[in-house]
């Protein structure tokens, strides 16, 4: 029997909430993965605008849910051991926070932890266009050891919803994560010139 595995998944009040919930969904499917979530006040605002959700059904997509607040939660250390984290969405103030070190939430803090414990840190960064402060925070992030992911969609796989687009993404960020989901995958294209 195979050890659980921990993923710490954020949620911030950036646009694309669709991304979080479906990413939360698939990771249930995964038998030994345990979801731990913390989500912004302004992320809950956002799930219920875009999705009709309320704060208690995106808790009861996760194993264990922490109160923003609670800087002295589990996940604020690193003797907590996780697979990794995925910010999801991840807004510019949240991205801006990680970037200076500013671990003055659970998200932030636990992002933090897992850049100093050198584990997997995801960031699905949800804005457009970029300006000058969103790219620098992205490359000293990258610098850190993080994984910046804006979930751009992939039409490789011939998508024929939009759900179909937010899957794809969510299991990549979970791949990136290290959390494997089934998911189409790039086959490359049969050449004219052969």
């Amino acid at each position: 029997m195979s050890e659980t595995r921990r993923l710490v998944v954020g949620i911030t009040g950036a646009t694309g909430s669709a991304y979080a919930i479906r990413l939360l969904e698939m990771a249930r499917a995964v038998q030994d993965v345990e979801t731990h979530l913390v989500v912004s006040a302004s992320g809950v605002l956002n799930v219920r605008h875009e999705l009709g959700l309320s704060r208690q059904q995106i808790h009861s997509l996760a194993d264990r849910v922490y109160n923003i607040r609670d800087v002295g939660a589990t996940l604020a250390s690193g003797s907590f051991a996780t697979t990794g984290m995925v910010v999801v969405p991840c807004s510019m103030r949240t991205l801006a926070a990680i970037a200076i070190g500013l671990a003055d939430n659970l998200i932030t803090r636990a992002a933090d932890v897992t850049l100093k414990e050198r584990r997997r840190l995801v960031l699905a960064v949800r804005e457009t266009p970029f300006n000058l402060a969103h790219l620098r925070n992205m490359t000293a992030v990258t610098e850190m050891g993080a994984i910046v992911f804006p979930p751009l969609p992939a039409f490789y796989h011939l998508p024929k919803t939009i759900d179909e687009l937010v899957d794809h993404s969510a299991a990549r960020m979970l791949e990136l994560a290290g959390v494997e989901v089934p998911r189409a995958s790039w086959q490359g294209l049969k050449s004219e010139l052969q």
